[in-house]
């Protein structure tokens, strides 16, 4: 039923928006990795509800409890079980669309598919199922670690605000030095501003959050259907509201010609490089050893504080009044759910390799 993301290293979450809880259920993480629940905490911080004026108020504190598959601060081996109670659920705020079809929401399509729907802000379909992705992610990032690899994402983008620099000309560790999480601080200032003036005239706005992974090594990702780009496309893509996914040089690629677009080789000391990344780091669906990076576009929210016409389970024309606890825009809180997304495939394409020869 789509609630289980993985080859190896599997995880599958559970829960709705305002139910009890959510939770996630790792299975396939190696024996031995240290757990640093400090660490599964501050990511989980990045990604709670409530932290700025600019993401919405609703107060849960991600406090996660785990269950199982780890023993004096290490991975067993088995599955590890990890839940979040919900703490500030408030489904009297949907009551007044429990039979009505929010636009451009989930509701429409999950009743025809299911016959029924949690219409509490959306039940499995809304944002909050992430924080179980985040939980993951992080202890996919601890694996992640022990390779030396590394995953850093951050806003490039909001509404026609654009971060005009690259990744390799910014310090991304400024990144959390602002509430919109963009390295850039002149940039990060007008985007606050803007996003401020969006939630004033009660509206929201899009943007683009992009990643760059460094350390990977090359022959990383498979052939044919199950290239590293597709996976990483597809978990992107799995994202509530997002858009859209390119990496390397992307839809801008398609203005170059291909003596510009070609990454040439050379050898450096006991490896290959490539002078140029246009590639983003993946060729052929495998790592060729130099940086990943790629862009997610995420859609305005689409819960606005405006009357809006739509039609109810029965088919007559009604009005749906924004109601609730709501982010103006998403990409700030959106950052560690790419980061979560991107460790996720890169630590299971990396225990698939330990197999992939002798």
């Amino acid at each position: 039923m789509g609630n289980t993301f993985g080859k190896i290293f599997k995880i599958s979450t559970f829960g709705e928006s305002h139910g009890l809880g959510l939770g996630v259920v790792i299975d396939g993480c190696p024996a031995g990795l240290t757990i640093d629940e400090d660490f599964i905490r501050a990511e989980m911080q990045r990604r709670k509800p409530g932290q700025s004026k600019i993401t919405t108020q609703r107060k849960e504190e991600d406090e996660f409890q785990i269950l199982s598959g780890v023993f004096e601060g290490k991975s067993t081996g088995t599955p590890i079980g990890l839940v979040i109670m919900n703490t500030d659920q408030k489904s009297k705020d949907y009551s007044h669309i429990s039979d009505k079809f929010r636009p451009s929401h989930a509701d429409y399509t999950y009743f025809e598919k299911f016959g029924t729907r949690d219409y509490r802000g959306g039940g499995r379909s809304s944002a909050r199922e992430t924080a179980a992705r985040v939980a993951a992610g992080s202890i996919a990032k601890m694996l992640l670690s022990h390779y030396g690899i590394s995953v850093q994402a951050y806003v490039s983008q909001v509404g026609d605000l654009k971060l005009e620099k690259t990744y390799q000309e910014l310090d991304l560790n400024k990144t959390e030095d602002n509430i919109v999480r963009c390295p850039d601080q002149k940039t990060a200032e007008r985007m606050i501003d803007y996003i401020d003036e969006v939630r004033k005239s009660r509206d929201t706005v899009g943007g683009i959050v992009s990643c760059v992974a460094k350390g990977v090594p090359p022959g990383i990702g498979e052939p044919v259907f199950d290239r590293l780009h597709a996976e990483l496309g597809k978990a992107m893509l799995s994202i509530n509201a997002v858009k859209g996914f390119e990496y390397g040089s992307g839809f801008e690629g398609v203005k170059m010609r291909g003596s510009e677009h070609n990454d040439a080789f050379y050898q450096d000391g006991d490896r290959v490089r490539t002078r140029t990344n246009h590639s983003g780091g993946i060729q052929g669906g495998i790592s060729n050893g130099e940086d990943i990076y790629f862009n997610v576009a995420f859609k305005p929210v689409a819960t606005i504080m405006q009357d809006q016409e739509s039609v109810n389970e029965s088919g007559e024309t009604v009005t749906v009044s924004g109601k609730g606890r709501h982010d103006p825009c998403v990409v700030p809180r959106a950052v560690p759910i790419v980061e979560a997304m991107c460790a996720l495939v890169l630590a299971d394409y990396i225990l698939i390799s330990r197999s992939s020869k002798i």
